[in-house]
Parts: C-alpha cells; structure tokens; sequence
C-alpha cells in the first residue's frame, strides 16, 4: 500500500538495557521501562520461572511537564480571581489527568504533582496579600484550623469548595480479560461483572455486579452461570430503606430468602 514507519517518530530500543542515551520508550502520554528486580519483586514468566526484572509503565516526564504548564496557566490566568474561581477552573483539569493515569504505577507521579501544585498555590495566595503574615494566609485559603489539614478550600454560601487532589485518585490496576472469553460468547455474567453493563442484563444488576465484582454479598462467593440472582433492600423498605442504589445489593435467591427471614425476625 506504499505506507512507511516516520524516521523521525520511530526507533528500536531496549525497556531494559540502556542503548545510548535512554531506554524504554513512550506512548500515548506513557513511559514503559523496565528495571532490575530482586526475587520478591521480579516478574514471573508464564511457566513461573523469575525474570529478574520488573516492567512497570508510568505518566512520562512529558506528561507531567505538560500538565504542570496547564495548571500554572490556570493559576496565572486567575490571579484576580476568587478562590472558588480558581479551585472551579483546576478541579476538571486535576482530575481529568488523575482519572487518565490511575491504571499504571501513578503514586509517585500524584504525590509530586500535588507538593509542586502547594508551592504554586502558596505563591499565589502571598501575591494576593504580601502585607499579610503566612499563618494569616494559612487560615483564610487552607482548613488547616478545621482540622482538614492542607485542604486547599473556599468557604462558600453554599459549603466548603475543596480543590481536587491526584493523590486521592484511586490506582486501579488493569485486569486482563481471561483466554477464553470474547464479547460473543454470550457470557453476560463475566462481562457485566468486568464493565458494569450488558445488553442482556438490566443496567441496575450489571452495575451492582461491578461492584461487588461478581460476588454475592451475603455468602461472599461468586456468582455462577444459571445462578438466579435477586436485588436485595439492605435496609428493607418496611423499616424505612430507601429504594435507591446505594441501599441495593445483590444476593443468590437462597441467601436472599435467609436475609429476608432474618429481616422479619
């Protein structure tokens, strides 16, 4: 078809061996490198034998610099700004970023980004009030007397405005879909389980099944094929449960017909 790799946007290197000045390579906002590992930390190959090695894939240091000109853009533009504007302009951004790397090893990445994102802050509250001591300038944009530590935060009409923080992203890692499923197999319980919808199951069970991925809250066993499932009132109506989705689990029908037995005595 006349296509050809771009000289420029391709090279062949090694994740674990240095070959001139880097190794490993980055994609799509990510960095894959692999590091030496003792016998507790190495990976294992598909017959257990120890690898050595350990693969680990990271926000890259382009990433990171990136995102950081952002929120100092932000920051920047806001200087005139309330706090509530600011934290309003920064939240989408903070978690946007967070949500986008929470897959891969993103702590050390978080942890950096919110102590480099406090220094900012802190300039930006001094430029404000230079005349004013930094315990003063403490109190009025942090909760650091309410207890909350270094909450950056505006006290609103309507409540406390917090801004987002990276590191109170969840790290979730990948689960790799099993050998032998595929979206056709018609196996609604695995796929509703591991995405939380299914065209064969209804969208309230295929989200309770995500949540308590694949198992039943009373019993704490997996759901099987053929199962009969039943949704349960954690706290029943009769005794003033809400029917909302955080009063809902999800039980086998015999473990729903205990609970129901212990909810009437």
């Amino acid at each position: 078809m006349g296509l050809t790799l771009h000289p420029s946007k391709t090279r062949i290197t090694h994740t674990l061996h240095p070959q001139g000045e880097t190794d490993g390579f980055d994609f799509p906002g990510f960095t894959v490198r692999q590091f030496p590992a003792g016998k507790y930390h190495t990976a294992h190959n598909a017959y257990g034998t120890p690898l050595g090695f350990k693969t680990l894939i990271q926000p890259s240091p382009t990433s990171i610099k990136r995102h950081q000109e952002k929120l100092k853009q932000i920051i920047e533009r806001h200087q005139a700004a309330t706090q509530s504007q600011l934290i309003a302009a920064l939240n989408p951004v903070i978690i946007g970023w967070s949500n986008y790397f929470s897959t891969v090893v993103s702590s050390q990445a978080y942890q950096g980004l919110d102590h480099w994102l406090y220094l900012q802050l802190k300039d930006w509250a001094t430029h404000r009030h230079p005349r004013k001591s930094q315990r003063w300038i403490t109190n009025k944009y942090w909760l650091l007397h309410r207890g909350e530590g270094w909450t950056f935060a505006a006290v609103t009409p309507d409540g406390i405005q917090r801004l987002a923080v990276h590191n109170r992203t969840a790290i979730k890692r990948h689960i790799k879909v099993q050998g032998n499923r595929s979206p056709f197999d018609a196996d609604c319980l695995y796929w509703s389980t591991r995405m939380g919808r299914h065209p064969q199951i209804g969208q309230q069970v295929a989200s309770l099944l995500k949540g308590q991925r694949g198992k039943c809250a009373h019993c704490q066993l997996f759901f099987k094929d053929r199962d009969l499932l039943e949704i349960d009132h954690i706290i029943p109506r009769a005794q003033g449960g809400k029917d909302e989705f955080t009063n809902l689990q999800l039980f086998h029908r015999h473990c729903h017909d205990v609970k129901s037995a212990n909810d009437g005595r």
